[in-house]
């Protein structure tokens, strides 16, 4: 699989079969991960990689904390601004409709997306879970770091015929992933990934992406210049 197709086929898969991940796969990925740039090469990610029973255990903790109605932690960090302006607003709604339509969900049934939301806190069954921490002493930057880290893990994922769903939902229940992990206290919970084979009897809905003009600006000195060959 190359580059191209590695970006492109990647996408937040929601379903995986019951297929075990070989740990030689896990190790592969994550070394070569491992190169994903970052500023003064501090490489300010911190990973746990869960399988078998342990995962078992997180999913268990989790599920028992759903169904009691168990408050969420207190975050310590936020996932989105309070008050998203246009156009990020319109693009967070779009996928809202999508995802949730795909389902057959209704807008006004909460009920059921919170049923549907309780699916990332089971890895929507896959067998194998990634959880990513960052030092409480980095800034911005090293949190950027860490998302081109996670980027990379997921193309490399993708070349190994895996899929994979990054999910920041995890850090609201932030202390049960810490009852299993035991991370150090420096550390914050940045999200989870559910990594896995997909079932591809599941139809997955694919989210649409801004147009090119939307996103990116093209500066280029002949547009100035037009005699310019």
């Amino acid at each position: 699989m190359d580059v191209y197709e590695a970006v492109v086929s990647r996408r937040s898969v929601r379903r995986y079969i019951d297929r075990p991940v070989p740990r030689e796969v896990l190790e592969r990925v994550l070394s070569a991960a491992a190169w994903a740039p970052s500023g003064s090469n501090l490489q300010s990610w911190h990973v746990y990689v869960l399988t078998g029973g342990p995962l078992a255990e997180l999913k268990k903790r989790a599920g028992e904390r759903v169904a009691s109605g168990d408050a969420w932690d207190e975050r310590e960090f936020e996932m989105y601004p309070p008050a998203l302006k246009s156009p990020y607003r319109e693009r967070r709604s779009a996928f809202g409709r999508e995802r949730y339509s795909a389902l057959g969900i209704p807008r006004e049934d909460w009920e059921a997306r919170q049923r549907a939301a309780a699916d990332n806190w089971q890895c929507f069954g896959a067998p194998a879970a990634l959880f990513c921490y960052v030092d409480r002493d980095m800034g911005l930057p090293q949190w950027a770091d860490v998302g081109m880290y996670l980027q990379t893990v997921m193309l490399l994922l993708r070349a190994e015929g895996l899929h994979s769903c990054p999910q920041m939902a995890w850090s609201v229940y932030r202390r049960t992933v810490a009852e299993v992990l035991s991370p150090p206290d420096e550390l914050v919970l940045f999200c989870g990934m559910s990594i896995g084979y997909e079932d591809v009897t599941v139809d997955h809905v694919r989210t649409g992406r801004a147009p090119l003009h939307e996103t990116v600006t093209f500066v280029d000195i002949r547009a100035k210049h037009p005699s310019c060959p």
